[in-house]
């Protein structure tokens, strides 16, 4: 299959979210694997020029590895519509929504999909008389994370009422709106997903084993203390279960291109909880799309290819 068909391929990597430092080490790889099978592949960081360079210098299609702000919510997919570039990944309204946790979990709960229960306190609830009734409803330990941040940044696990406080304080430095969320005690799993609508697949479920549960932006991608199972080594009837609720996650947010699913298993039942979608995952080496990838028999460098030959435009889709 000829590469060059593709033309000149932009990996859009860096940006200006918190994320950065991880989305520079996604780019790289994904820019090392596409070069390695002959694209005509460049970086290009959004941070340092002007997306307006994309058209200038004849790119014809973009990569997008960045992640978080500016990369995965909606913007840069919707200036490279106005451009008229095709991109990997989700398009305009289904990148800003899955960005949205408060607006995700909305649309995953009218199409009656499990999810954790919570409470979001907007801007002006951020005092002790508002931050303290949450456990009250939500019960104890609770999550408190920024609903638009990605990676694990600003997100606390709450055992008691008095940590409640630093921990909306903490969030809120990210985002005005807070959301706090029932805490699902059992095993973390995750399930990336591959292409659109009906012929979108599910890749092998990981099951992810970190030091004292704690899998925070540290452990994400700076060391090497999280253990990662897959195949996951769970029945297979909850594996196939946990890809059923992850294929009709993504579908029910309208994504495309590929993403990944981070669920809950809770223990007492076994019953999946979807967290969030990530429609720009990471490609890192620590990354877990590319290991599920590489347990269903796909190279790194082949799941960059198949993700770059699914780049295309909203616009295309909708003159369809």
């Amino acid at each position: 299959m000829s590469t060059s068909r593709w033309g000149r391929v932009a990996v859009l990597m860096g940006g200006r979210s918190a994320e950065r430092e991880v989305s520079l080490m996604s780019g790289a790889g994904v820019l090392q694997a596409l070069q390695s099978q002959g694209v005509d592949a460049h970086a290009f960081d959004p941070a340092q020029r002007p997306l307006q360079d994309l058209q200038t210098d004849g790119y014809a299609r973009c990569f997008i590895a960045l992640h978080g702000r500016f990369g995965e919510d909606g913007t840069v997919q919707g200036a490279l519509e106005l451009l008229g570039i095709p991109y990997t990944g989700s398009g305009v309204m289904a990148s800003a929504v899955a960005m949205d946790k408060v607006m995700t979990k909305r649309l995953w709960r009218a199409d009656g999909l499990p999810t954790p229960e919570a409470v979001v306190l907007q801007a002006g609830e951020h005092d002790a008389a508002h931050t303290c009734a949450v456990p009250d409803q939500l019960g104890l330990p609770l999550i408190v994370k920024p609903p638009h941040e990605g990676s694990s940044i600003g997100v606390t696990k709450v055992r008691g009422y008095s940590q409640m406080q630093e921990a909306v304080a903490l969030a809120a430095r990210h985002d005005a709106q807070v959301l706090c969320e029932a805490f699902i005690e059992g095993d973390e799993v995750t399930c990336p997903v591959i292409g659109e609508g009906a012929s979108a697949r599910a890749l092998p479920v990981v099951k992810i084993i970190a030091p004292d549960g704690a899998y925070d932006y540290q452990n994400k991608y700076f060391t090497d203390d999280v253990r990662y199972l897959v195949p996951s080594g769970l029945p297979e009837t909850e594996e196939r279960e946990i890809q059923r609720i992850v294929l009709a996650a993504y579908r029910s947010l309208g994504c495309r291109g590929w993403g990944r699913a981070d669920l809950m298993l809770r223990a007492s039942d076994r019953q999946p909880f979807l967290l969030e979608m990530n429609t720009s995952p990471g490609m890192t080496g620590h990354s877990l799309v590319p290991m599920s990838a590489r347990a269903a028999g796909i190279s790194y460098e082949a799941l960059c290819l198949e993700l770059l030959g699914l780049a295309r435009l909203d616009a295309e889709h909708s003159a369809h």
